[in-house]
Parts: C-alpha cells; sequence; structure tokens
C-alpha cells in the first residue's frame, strides 16, 4: 500500500519490541526510509504504549502540523483508537510484521518455504531451533546480524515478494524509499 508522509509532518514511530526498534533505527541511519530522524516526535522511536499514555505525553502539547503515528507491530487485530479530541490532527498506520520480525531472518537465509513446510508455528522458535541462532528476539543480535543495511533491504524485499500482505496492509517495504 502507499503510504505517502509529507516532510511538513511529525511521525510518531513506536515499535513493538527492541528487534523491530532496531530494524528501524539501521534504515533510519542509513536514510533508507521515505521519513528521516528529524520528522520523528523528540527524534527517535518511541516504545509501544497505550493510547491513553500516547495521548496524556504527546498529544497534550500543541503542534504545528500533523502528526502521523506509525506503529510497527505484529498483531493485526490491536487497535489504537484516539480521543475524539485528537483525531483530527493524528493519523495513525499500522506496519505488520506478522506473523514475527524474525521472519527477514529465516527469508534472508533461504528457508522462507522450509519455514513454511514445518511443524514449527513461530519464527522466532524456527530460528532457534533450525537455524541454531539462538539470541534473535535480541537487539544486539539484529543489529550483529543486519549490519549490512543493503542485507537487510534485500531481506525486505524478499519477504514483501514471497509473503503477500493482506489488502489494505502495510508493512516495512511500504516505508522504504523507492530507487
Amino acid at each position: 500500500m502507499k503510504i505517502d508522509i509529507p516532510s511538513a509532518n511529525l511521525v510518531a514511530c513506536m515499535c513493538e519490541g527492541g528487534a523491530e526498534t532496531e530494524i528501524m533505527n539501521i534504515l533510519l541511519d542509513n536514510h533508507l526510509l521515505i521519513f528521516e530522524r528529524e520528522q520523528l516526535l523528540e527524534e527517535r522511536l518511541l516504545p509501544r504504549t497505550s493510547v491513553k499514555e500516547f495521548e496524556r505525553r504527546y498529544l497534550r502539547l500543541e503542534y504545528d502540523q500533523k502528526i502521523l503515528v506509525l506503529r510497527v507491530i505484529d498483531s493485526r487485530g490491536e487497535e489504537f483508537n484516539l480521543s475524539k479530541a485528537y483525531r483530527c490532527q493524528v493519523e495513525v498506520v499500522n506496519i505488520i510484521t506478522a506473523p514475527e520480525i524474525e521472519m527477514l531472518i529465516i527469508v534472508s537465509q533461504k528457508k522462507y518455504a522450509d519455514f513454511c513446510n514445518s511443524r514449527i508455528k513461530k519464527p522466532s522458535d524456527y530460528c532457534k531451533i533450525e537455524l541454531k541462532m539462538k539470541k534473535v528476539k535480541s537487539p544486539e543480535f539484529i543489529r550483529d546480524y543486519f549490519a549490512d543495511p543493503n542485507f537487510l533491504i534485500s531481506s525486505i524485499k524478499e519477504y514483501n515478494r514471497v509473503h503477500k500482505q493482506k489488502s489494505g496492509e502495510n508493512s516495512l517495504f511500504d516505508l522504504l524509499k523507492k530507487k
């Protein structure tokens, strides 16, 4: 799906966990996304938080521009319903990494079909059991594994190719700059 982020918009990018945060940091630090770190609220990625906490912490301040909330999450059914008072100044877009961000590792190892045919349901378990990668959920592992940003980009593109998103969903692929 096409996501448009005007350079005048503020972006509140919330990441589900450490692995997602690290992937987003790699992409931001290498200017590979359709927005820059300077557009981020507080110029940093935010941890996932409740709607009420987000409103209390960030939306009670006055901003000159619209805020786009990007939620990098793996669960499709999770709602983020803002109070009526904030709906006109904030747009919420979910970036779905389902079933888990570790799918990028599986795809990068050319094991997607093997994973799909295995009895192992969780990608993180597959990485631990079949690929012998014990700390796949740690930010340090992700930072080391995807130290080459081009390797990360090719993994995101390959996952987009082999795993079709549901209609109307956004993925990390949709946040990449198009060359």
